[in-house]
């Protein structure tokens, strides 16, 4: 029984030991490994691009890294990253990776995105149409002028109710144009040009008001006449004070059934047919002198008080106005009153 014992003893010690160098040699491989891929020894030359955007934390990217195969552990990522850059800021962007990089250099990557989308301040300025939006959106790095206007030009893959209002017109130039909200925006560069319009939509919507509403029933309007109308005002106005007697000039002629006769829709329609090759037929929609009633959209995008003071515009009997060569706007009721008035204040030089 004695003997029997000593054996036992011996069989569990060497069991022990057995298990001590599989232990040993577990970690000493997993220790390898790990040196190995903080150091980008032995590792496959396999690529990835990681796309951080603003919602990414930490441990989010670490396991962006370790699902694309880049590190071999998450956890092991964010220690060592914890441990030597405590402070990182991750910057929104693209990266192009790949798996032999060392943790340093990969750190040092991240630091230097190939595609910023670092987030950018947009100032869109009330009155601005969609060709000068879509050139700030370029010259900020945004997107693509052309991109954006491509996706400008219609309403489909947006869903927000106030887009139904616009018509099934093929004279329509860009069917997002008045719905673009002037504002000062926080956007990632490169980023989806559809994005971008998202979020002027998304702008417009938060400042959708029941007084719009109000004023298209009470004047069997839609809502994207009421911003052609608007619009109109908007290149028209030099002030909020004036845009409201312009806007009833403008409702006066339309109940008169007469044209509106703007000459800042000449410039628009223009832009239209010679800089963006639409037809003669969008250009004779869009110019007042040629298309009865309002154009075929908007020519710009209104900011709030234009469009306040277009949807309470005072009751007049005004049919005709200009601006005299001081920028001080004169209105008549009569032509010639009008004409009148144009002898007495100067308006173009001699």
């Amino acid at each position: 029984m004695e003997k029997k014992s000593k054996k036992g003893n011996i069989t569990v010690v060497i069991l022990f030991i057995i298990l001590i160098a599989i232990l040993g040699a577990i970690a000493f491989l997993l220790y390898t490994a790990a040196n190995n891929d903080i150091n980008g020894i032995k590792q496959d030359n396999k690529e990835y691009t990681l796309v951080i955007e603003k919602q990414d934390f930490e441990y989010e990217i670490g396991q962006k890294l370790k699902a694309a195969g880049i590190v071999i552990n998450d956890s092991l990522w964010s220690n060592w990253m914890t441990s030597h850059y405590p402070d990182f800021e991750y910057i929104n962007g693209e990266y192009k990776l790949t798996a032999d990089m060392s943790y340093e250099e990969i750190a040092e990557k991240l630091n230097n995105p190939d595609l910023s989308h670092k987030t950018v301040k947009v100032a869109i300025p009330e009155g601005y149409n969609v060709f000068e939006i879509a050139q700030k959106l370029e010259e900020s790095g945004v997107c693509s002028k052309a991109d954006f206007l491509e996706v400008c030009k219609s309403k489909d893959g947006f869903e927000y109710d106030f887009l139904s209002s616009v018509p099934d017109n093929k004279l329509i130039g860009y069917e997002l144009e008045g719905f673009l909200f002037p504002a000062t925006y926080d956007l990632p560069q490169n980023c989806e040009a559809k994005e971008v319009a998202d979020e002027m939509l998304k702008a417009f919507e938060a400042r959708y008001t029941d007084d719009m509403d109000r004023f298209c029933k009470e004047h069997n309007m839609t809502l994207y006449e009421l911003l052609t109308l608007a619009s109109v005002v908007q290149e028209e106005a030099f002030t909020n004070e004036s845009a409201a007697n312009i806007a009833s000039v403008f409702m006066n002629r339309l109940e008169k059934g007469a044209k509106l006769q703007s000459d800042v829709t000449y410039f628009y329609a223009k832009t239209l047919r010679d800089d963006y090759g639409l037809s003669q037929k969008t250009y004779e929609a869009y110019y007042t002198y040629k298309c009865d009633g309002l154009p075929a959209g908007p020519i710009t995008n209104s900011g709030e008080d234009i469009i306040n003071a277009t949807i309470n515009y005072p009751k007049t009997k005004y049919l005709y106005f200009f601006s005299d060569l001081k920028k001080e706007f004169h209105f008549a009721e009569t032509y010639d009153e009008f004409m009148a008035l144009q002898e007495k204040y100067p308006w173009k030089e001699e």
